[in-house]
């Protein structure tokens, strides 16, 4: 049996490729998926009742209103501001956007589970269909819990296609999965003055790059061997010109970790070098901390439901139980809210040359995962229906 074999009839099957290419030509931002939103309620519309949400968002309910569990299933909608270039015949018609992070197979995925669902809804539970907008850093995920979507809803479940795995494989990690990612900017302000006479002038040059330097042992000392840690800085902007020295320095990066409280300690060691410098070298450092999306921390009990939903599944995907990645993922807004569990389903095909890393230009990954996911969201509806969410110790 093939690793990329799915439980999915040939109609369907196709229907899934189809409705992935055809959202893959449209691609649109966050808060801005009119069009994809207007394609995808045509597809479900058919069998289910539309709620809208959060702008451009919609969600569709299966089973009895009152159910005794309700679990999420969701996908993202959101595309990136990305000129593709793969040159693949359902290539995006819109300059400028693209779908590089595999949401168009996730709504794609979720829809046609959703209908194969609403045939043959599992019984006794109500089943909550969520198609999101705004996942890139827009705060969609909160949009939609403020608005409701977790109203009377048990565990939540979501999918994300990862082409950082190869295809056949499901990584089904307990804890954190996918880092919280945090968006820094920092101030350091001197006193301008001339290149010749520094002693005259307070160097925000030599203090930014001793921050730098110092930001460095964050993850090395100052945090547990056992937390990994991330701080980058990405950009540092200062000065004009060889013989001037500047008044101000400006730096950004990130900062990703898989738990709130690690997050909270790095923040403090990062004023507490910052305080560090400014007194050392007579300058002044302004910090702006901004947690843009949180960790995804997957509940045990329910990631122990996917994995044994997995044997349900015709592919046997291969479940990694301690994959993480320092990528960053709005359903830890979801997650923090409700026990829930999000799978990373392996997209990657080296052999036909689909091993773009997400957000690239040339982003491309298997349809053959598009079933597993289909089958993947179908399974774990199925256990939740049957077994519930085991009670483990």
């Amino acid at each position: 049996m093939s690793q990329a074999s799915s439980g999915l009839p040939p109609d369907f099957a196709n229907e899934l490729v189809m409705l992935r290419r055809s959202l893959h030509r449209i691609p649109e931002l966050g808060f801005r998926e009119q069009k994809t939103s207007e394609l995808l309620r045509s597809v479900v519309g058919r069998w289910g009742e539309l709620t809208p949400i959060a702008k451009t968002g919609f969600y569709v309910d299966l089973g009895p209103a009152r159910a005794e569990r309700t679990l999420l299933l969701r996908a993202d909608m959101d595309a990136l501001p990305i000129q593709e270039e793969t040159g693949l015949p359902y290539a995006s018609t819109n300059p400028g956007r693209m779908h590089a992070c595999g949401h168009d197979g996730h709504m794609a995925a979720l829809a046609v589970a959703g209908r194969l669902l609403s045939v043959a809804p599992p019984e006794g539970v109500r089943l909550r269909l969520l198609f999101q907008p705004c996942e890139e850093g827009g705060g969609g995920a909160r949009a939609c819990i403020e608005e409701g979507v977790l109203d009377g809803v048990d565990a939540a479940f979501g999918i994300h296609l990862w082409n950082e795995l190869p295809l056949g494989t499901v990584a089904l990690t307990t804890g954190g999965i996918m880092a919280g990612v945090v968006e820094l900017a920092i101030e350091v302000v001197g006193q301008g003055g001339h290149g010749a006479l520094p002693h005259r002038a307070r160097d925000p040059i030599v203090a930014a790059s001793q921050l730098v330097l110092a930001l460095q042992t964050v993850a090395s000392r100052r945090v547990a061997p056992v937390d990994p840690v991330v701080v980058t800085i990405g950009s540092v902007h200062g000065g004009d010109a060889f013989n001037v020295i500047p008044a101000q320095v400006s730096l950004t990066g990130t900062v990703r970790a898989f738990s709130e409280e690690v997050l909270t300690a790095i923040e403090a060691s990062v004023r507490e070098i910052a305080r560090g410098i400014e007194a050392a070298t007579g300058t002044r450092i302004e910090v702006r901390w901004k947690l843009s999306t949180r960790p995804t921390v997957n509940d045990r009990r329910v990631a122990a439901m996917a994995i044994e939903a997995t044997s349900r599944m015709v592919g046997l995907p291969r479940v990694l139980t301690d994959y993480r990645t320092m990528a960053g993922e709005d359903f830890g807004e979801i997650l923090r809210e409700v026990p829930g569990c999000f799978a990373l389903v392996g997209s990657a095909n080296a052999t036909r040359g689909l091993t773009e890393p997400h957000h690239s230009p040339r982003f491309e990954f298997d349809e053959a995962a598009l079933g597993l996911a289909c089958d993947l969201h179908r399974a774990v509806a199925t256990e939740f229906a049957e077994d519930g969410i085991p009670a483990l110790d």
